[in-house]
């Protein structure tokens, strides 16, 4: 059977990210910091040929993609958490038991959100739709998490990063950071956005 390779990128950072605030399903622009780590992304895929090319509807991974030179077909299934009640809290002002599930990436159930297995369904489905071959998809920091807790070590991936999964086989290629990083602690520290 032909493999289904999937190259999942991180949007650039926003502006939520860069305030250490949970951006789930809020609408927000990136940063300059976040449209330069886009430019990034679009020199290392330079001259790499795709099947499909994805992004969340959202204005943040719809940016990267352009920024990166690619114009996305949309799907909101690609989408980060819905956070719910706790949209744009600052992580440190999170109860401690929403701290520990968004750390350890397993039982997060935010009040009036989406729990994870939730977001790893309709991930999974988008990624189950795609046909042989590889596919560009620009997303959120929850879905590349949701993913990879599938195909290799629990990670977090930072703004800008690139992984490569072979999603059949559920078998992590690669992963490459960028070298800007991310201004956000709490971004670092809970993975999310």
């Amino acid at each position: 059977m032909a493999p289904v390779e999937v190259w999942l990128v991180r949007h650039g950072e926003t502006v939520m990210n860069a305030m250490g605030r949970l951006c789930g399903w809020t609408d927000v622009a990136l940063t300059d910091e976040g449209r330069r780590q886009a430019r990034w992304l679009g020199e290392i895929l330079a001259g790499e040929a795709f099947d499909g090319v994805w992004s969340s509807d959202l204005n943040r991974a719809v940016e990267t993609a352009r920024l990166a030179g690619f114009e996305p077909d949309q799907d909101a299934r690609l989408r980060e958490v819905n956070f719910g009640e706790l949209e744009g809290r600052r992580y440190e002002t999170l109860a401690e038991e929403y701290k520990v599930g968004l750390k350890d990436f397993v039982s997060f159930a935010p009040p009036g959100g989406e729990d994870l297995d939730r977001l790893t369904a309709r991930v999974d489905a988008f990624l189950d739709e795609l046909g042989p071959g590889r596919h560009l998809v620009f997303s959120h920091g929850g879905v590349l998490r949701a993913v990879m807790r599938q195909v290799g070590p629990d990670r977090f991936m930072a703004n800008g990063a690139l992984m490569a999964v072979d999603w059949r086989e559920r078998a992590l290629l690669f992963v490459r950071e960028n070298e800007f990083g991310t201004s956000s602690a709490v971004v670092r520290e809970s993975g999310e956005g």
